[in-house]
Formats: C-alpha cells, structure tokens, sequence
C-alpha cells in the first residue's frame, strides 16, 4: 500500500470512527460525514488520474454531486431539529415521539 492510500483509507478510517463514537451532536455527526466524502472523492480522482482513462472521469464529480446532496439534506434537518428541539444533541431526538 502506498503512503498516498494509507492516507485516504486512514482518513475514511477516522471518519467512521469520528461518526460511531462521537454522537453527541448532530453537527459534528454531519463533519464526519463530510470528511468520509472528501477522502473518498480525492482518493477516487486519484485512482482516475492513476488509470488515464476517460472512461472513469464523471465519477468523482458525480461523487461530489451526491455529498453536496447530502451536506444541503443534512444541513435542512439540522436547521429543523434546532428550531423543533431547540438544540441539535441527539441525545434529545426521540424517533417514537411525534
């Protein structure tokens, strides 16, 4: 593995560990997310820029078009949970509570 790999897999890595250990906040939940996005859309316009291929070139926009997707979703339920709730801790958000 190269020290280029072993960075972004290590990112994606902290990421994931970032998201399932630290649930606090629903902000720092969504930073984790990003962070994941961001290492795999580096990590796979590297592997398009290793392949010198064309065939692969729409895949990292379409990677970024997907998580700015789900940074505006995720943003929208985050600016909805802090107006409804009063804070965006999910130690608060009940889903059996209406």
């Amino acid at each position: 593995m190269t020290p280029v790999h072993f960075a972004f897999s290590s990112a994606f890595i902290l990421g994931l560990t970032g998201l399932a250990f630290h649930r606090t906040h629903l902000l720092s939940a969504l930073l984790c997310l990003e962070g994941m996005m961001l290492s795999l859309f580096i990590a796979l316009s590297l592997w398009t820029l290793q392949l010198d291929s064309t065939n692969f070139s729409a895949s990292p926009m379409l990677l970024l078009a997907f998580s700015a997707c789900e940074a505006s979703a995720g943003l929208g339920l985050l600016v909805a949970t802090a107006r409804t709730h009063g804070s965006d801790r999910l130690q608060t958000l009940n889903l059996l509570q209406c």
